[in-house]
């Protein structure tokens, strides 16, 4: 039987990358039975055996982080800087929970309280089996790594799905997971369209799904992982709020804006793409970030739209945002496929599908607000709630101001700095998604909390799971609670 291939493009140059077979629903439903005997053998190993492995898979990673850059530029048309920054992130991220697994997640006394003074009380968090993993195109390193550098540290194994996009890297990812782990298929790479992610999604052997991409995907993947009840952590889209406040030190807040909104070619899910300037220092923001923005042009700084579809939403949002607000710089000609110049457009009304869709291209609307609190209230206005960003020369107010934003995740007087903190959660509320990758609660993500609790003596005179227990006892446990609960706080 012929096995259908698909090609990956160069999207700046249109040449092909790669070729990789589309793996049918029997393919996927094949590597997800070999993961589950990977995933047998790598949890029974010991965790300072799986940390070795890891922080192998590590350094393998760095070895090879030129040909890895190599190709994420050539798969998604990023700049060969950018794709390093990005594989370097996740080396970290690697490094972070190969060494922290153990500790997080591995058996711990607990307290029992007074009502359980004859028992002993342990909690630990077990793997879960096998996790799919479907990452995206834009960060395909970073991005699916903060999933499967988890999971694998928890005692997982890994069937990953990456974007038609991005086939090359994924499998390449897999390979070099191979050097430090020839024993078994732990971390596999299925490659295919949409028929393959929902193959692995559906399949009842996958105990959980890691998923990154748009709202509406996600909603189609959860629909699969309903009919298993296989539970799913889903990282999907932004349209992130950057606010600028009085005291704001506008050259570092018009630098880390641009960056934010344009690097990667706006094609960042945490990226900026609102922002909210308090009117006293609004024209002097506007000054320096029309002065940066001139020397900033596609192809140049950073790379093509990697999905051709997405230029169509890029030209809609711009069209409706220029006819409605005032250009700073760019427009409709700015859309010259495969890339987007810069575009910036001033009091574009917040019912603007421009504001209120998440754009994911090089462009961004600004408005000027009467104070920080009326630029929290409509940064805050919006379905989505990722990430968000403070500048403020007020270090209270600015954590003060974090803290109000509807946001998994806010950064104050940087840009996207929280994904650089391995130990920080990473993920959104509301149509950006639930559940976390990264850190602590990465670690617990992906693994099932186990409860066990020990008795160690009988509790004199208190007997309460038998059908012997008497009044007398029920009469000593009201006593009892009333002693220690039973007082109101003045």
């Amino acid at each position: 039987m012929t096995t259908l291939t698909f090609d990956s493009l160069n999207p700046a140059t249109g040449e092909i990358v790669g070729s990789h077979p589309k793996q049918t629903a029997d393919a996927v439903h094949e590597a997800v039975g070999r993961a589950e005997q990977a995933a047998t053998w790598w949890s029974g190993l010991s965790p300072a055996e799986r940390r070795r492995r890891l922080l192998d898979y590590k350094a393998i990673i760095a070895q090879h982080i030129r040909e890895l850059a190599a190709l994420v530029h050539k798969e998604t048309g990023k700049p060969v800087g950018d794709a390093t920054l990005e594989i370097v992130l996740a080396i970290t991220h690697i490094d972070w929970a190969a060494r922290n697994a153990q500790k997080v997640l591995g058996r711990r006394k607990v307290s029992t309280g007074m009502i359980g003074l004859n028992l002993s009380a342990t909690l630990e968090y077990l793997p879960l089996g096998v996790v799919g993993v479907i990452g995206p195109w834009n960060y395909p390193v970073f991005t699916p790594m903060g999933s499967i550098a988890y999971a694998l540290a928890a005692g997982n194994a890994i069937v990953f799905k990456p974007s038609e996009l991005t086939p090359g890297v994924g499998v390449r990812l897999a390979e070099l997971f191979g050097e430090a782990v020839p024993e078994q298929p732990v971390f596999q790479t299925v490659t295919g369209l949409g028929e393959t992610g929902a193959a692995l999604a559906a399949d009842p052997r996958v105990k959980k799904v890691a998923f990154t991409g748009s709202t509406a995907t996600a909603k189609r993947v959860m629909a699969a992982c309903a009919e298993n009840l296989t539970p799913i952590v889903a990282e999907c889209g932004g349209k992130d709020a950057f606010i600028v406040d009085a005291d704001a030190d506008l050259r570092a807040a018009a630098d880390a804006c641009l960056w934010g909104a344009m690097s990667n070619a706006g094609q960042t899910c945490v990226g900026v793409e609102r922002v909210y300037v308090v009117d006293a220092v609004y024209d002097g923001f506007m000054r320096e970030l029309s002065d940066r923005v001139s020397t900033i042009k596609a192809g140049d700084q950073y790379g093509p739209i990697t999905m051709p579809g997405q230029l169509d939403i890029i030209k809609r949002h711009i069209d409706d945002a220029t006819k409605a607000g005032k250009v700073v710089t760019g427009g409709p000609d700015s859309v010259r496929p495969p890339y987007v110049d810069p575009v910036i457009v001033e009091d574009v009304p917040e019912d603007s599908p421009a504001v209120r869709e998440e754009t994911f291209g090089p462009t961004i609307t600004v408005r000027r607000t009467n104070d920080v609190h009326e630029a929290l209230e409509l940064a805050n206005a919006s379905a989505y709630g990722l990430a968000g960003t403070i500048f403020s020369g007020n270090s209270r107010r600015a954590m003060e101001l974090a803290r109000m934003m509807r946001s998994g995740m806010t950064a104050i007087n940087s840009v996207i700095s929280f994904a650089g903190v391995p130990s920080l959660p990473f993920g959104g509320v509301g149509d950006s998604g639930f559940g976390r990758i990264h850190g602590a609660d990465g670690l617990r993500e992906f693994a099932r909390p186990k409860a066990i609790s020990r008795q160690r003596f009988p509790m004199p005179g208190m007997n309460l799971t038998s059908f012997a227990r008497g009044a007398d006892e029920i009469e000593r446990l009201i006593s009892l609670i009333t002693f220690l609960h039973g007082r109101r706080k003045r």
